[in-house]
């Protein structure tokens, strides 16, 4: 049996190519450093940068003098670079009723400001966008009556980046909604600041917020502060979402007679993290109430801090909150210090901390769940027998044994959500600042203002390629293929081989496995594996990690048999340093150090290993 996949095979050497281009200097260095003569990967040479050598001296020469700020439209639109749009203000009141219908990425400052009544619709709005980059400033700011609806707002896309300001600041009546806010999206990115502040009478909902995104955050500051009988509710918030965080600082600030409802907020998510600061502090027979609030979800981390301080005739109801599967925690500090308050905990979950909340007869507890007798874990899947995990994708994570021909699985979604980019050639990457020492000068470079989502994007990725390297792992984070091809060959030597996973074919459905090749034999070896990282120009997080086992195997039809991919699968032989909350262990059933675990290599990732 022979199956032979180096992800691509027609580019081994630069001939027909102008040998000035970033592409034809990739190739020859690759010439130079790597040994054998095997076939080069096109997946990867294709990211190479489509700069040609004036364009490459140019913008080298504007990173010397650190004025590639100024030319930063061109540079990344001559560069393939993922960089968000400088928007200009509009200033026009609009007025009038509008219905937005497919819409883009505008900028929208000093709409509806002193509208009286009226009514706005945002429906599609940056429908399936990869990036999508949106502000609303001063937005019904002094109106009276004014309706807002905002449906089906950025779905499907990959970054969001949506930035209300000064949202319905000093409103009197009306109301506002967010339906299916961002939903199915990777990487939400959301922002509201001075929501509602000192309004009167005017009512808010979400409903479906983030509903299955991937790793988010979204803040709320001064939420309805100073606002007076100010409705709010929180519906299917983060629901069946992957690591979201929500931070609410000075929410409901000395309002009077707010209600606020968060229900089925983060349910059904994977560790979801929120954090109250000053939530209804100073305020005024205020109503909140916490209905199955991050039930069913996987762990989770809320914070609660000067939650309903110095607050006068406050009620506050958390009734099933907390019923994680696996334990989550929970921190009250401060809550309820110095007010009237009825504050009341019914099924409550476990592991949390109270400190410092006010007086203890006017809290009351029932069915407080005791740590000792939690119900904790997972399901039971009656077609493998196998104890598996709802949070976890299936197929995401397998045992070695599953790799054999015939074996039926499910195949995750392998395909890859990263926004198109290309490498920089080295000899712009390598006068970029990249590191949180020279944060500021990145932000510059790249237009990110505070607490941007481009400012969010930057530090993600520069924190994880600074951060230590776990037991046995070497890493380094490359912005040109040149600087992967050091690390790769640092690490294995000059005879290597990159591969990859051939296509998507397969994935989110049922695959047999075909003919499986061990690479090297099958024998436990090192291998280096490459991730992209979320950056506006292509980087990617390499890491070698000892003793693991690659394979190649045939992905077939279940019905046809037919080959539909050629797939890369990784398996990690020594798990005893990994954390026993991985989702590899969530997802088979076991704990650090006891089995292997495999997982394939995704679109566009890939893995290096010596040379059979």
């Amino acid at each position: 049996m022979q199956v032979s996949f180096a992800a691509g095979n027609n580019q081994n050497s630069a001939a027909g190519e102008n040998p000035f281009t970033a592409k034809a200097s990739l190739i020859r260095y690759w010439n130079r450093q790597i040994s054998n003569n095997l076939p080069k990967p096109s997946f990867l040479i294709s990211k190479a940068s489509p700069l040609n050598a004036v364009d490459s001296a140019f913008f080298a020469k504007l990173a010397d003098q650190n004025t590639l700020s100024t030319h930063l439209p061109t540079f990344c639109s001559s560069a393939n670079l993922v960089c968000f749009s400088d928007s200009s203000p509009s200033l026009a009141k609009h007025d009038q009723d509008v219905n937005f219908a497919v819409y883009n990425e505008r900028n929208f400052t000093n709409y509806g400001t002193s509208r009286p009544g009226g009514f706005d619709s945002f429906k599609n709005y940056s429908d399936d966008q990869n990036i999508a980059a949106d502000s609303f400033r001063r937005y019904s700011r002094d109106s009276a009556g004014h309706d807002d609806k905002f449906a089906n707002y950025e779905p499907d896309g990959n970054v969001g980046g949506s930035s209300f300001n000064t949202y319905g600041t000093s409103a009197t009546g009306g109301s506002g909604e967010f339906k299916n806010y961002a939903p199915n999206k990777n990487v939400p990115d959301l922002r509201f600041t001075s929501y509602e502040a000192d309004g009167n009478g005017r009512e808010q909902s979400f409903a479906t917020y983030s509903e299955n995104a991937n790793a988010g955050d979204q803040g709320f500051a001064s939420y309805g502060k100073n606002g007076n009988g100010i409705n709010s509710g929180f519906s299917s918030y983060g629901k069946s979402s992957n690591v979201i965080g929500s931070t609410f600082k000075n929410y409901g600030e000395s309002g009077n007679a707010a209600n606020d409802s968060f229900t089925s907020y983060a349910f059904d998510s994977n560790n979801p993290i929120n954090s109250f600061s000053s939530y209804g502090d100073g305020g005024n027979a205020a109503v909140e109430n916490f209905n199955s609030y991050r039930d069913q979800a996987n762990v989770g981390d809320d914070s609660f801090q000067s939650y309903a301080k110095n607050s006068n005739f406050a009620k506050a109801k958390f009734a099933n909150y907390g019923k994680s599967v696996n334990e989550g925690s929970d921190t009250f500090t401060g809550y309820g210090k110095g007010s009237i308050s009825q504050i009341g905990f019914k099924i409550y979950g476990v592991n949390n901390t109270f400190k410092d909340y006010q007086d203890k007869k006017k809290v009351s507890f029932a069915q407080y769940t005791n740590p000792s007798s939690a119900k904790t874990s997972s399901v039971d899947d009656a077609h493998s027998g196998k104890t598996v995990n709802r949070w976890v994708e299936p197929g995401k994570f397998f045992r070695e044994s599953m790799l054999k021909k015939g074996t039926v699985m499910p195949m995750p979604d392998i395909k890859d959500k990263m926004p198109k980019r290309s490498f920089l050639p080295r000899s712009i990457s390598s006068k970029l600042p990249f590191s949180s020492s020279r944060f500021s000068e990145l932000k510059t470079i790249f237009h990110a203002s505070e607490n941007s989502s481009m400012e969010t994007i930057l530090k993600n990725t520069v924190d994880e390629c600074e951060r230590a390297p776990s037991q046995g792992e070497t890493k380094r984070c490359v912005g040109s293929v040149e600087d992967m091809i050091d690390f790769a060959v640092s690490v294995l030597g000059k005879n290597v081989v990159v591969r990859s996973t051939e296509g998507v074919k397969g994935s989110k459905q049922d695959v047999m496995i075909g003919q499986v090749k061990g690479i090297n034999g099958g024998k436990v070896t090192r291998s280096v594996s490459c991730h992209q990282s979320l950056f506006p120009y292509m980087v990617y997080y390499c890491h070698s990690v000892p003793k693991v086992r690659v394979y190649e195997a045939e992905i077939l039809d279940v019905k046809s048999k037919e080959k539909i991919n050629n797939g890369v699968a990784i398996c990690h032989v020594d798990t005893s340093s990994w954390s026993p909350g991985h989702g590899a262990f969530a997802a088979l059933g076991s704990s650090p150090g006891k089995i292997e675990v495999c997982h394939w290599i995704f679109e566009n990732d890939m893995t290096w290993a010596t040379a059979d």
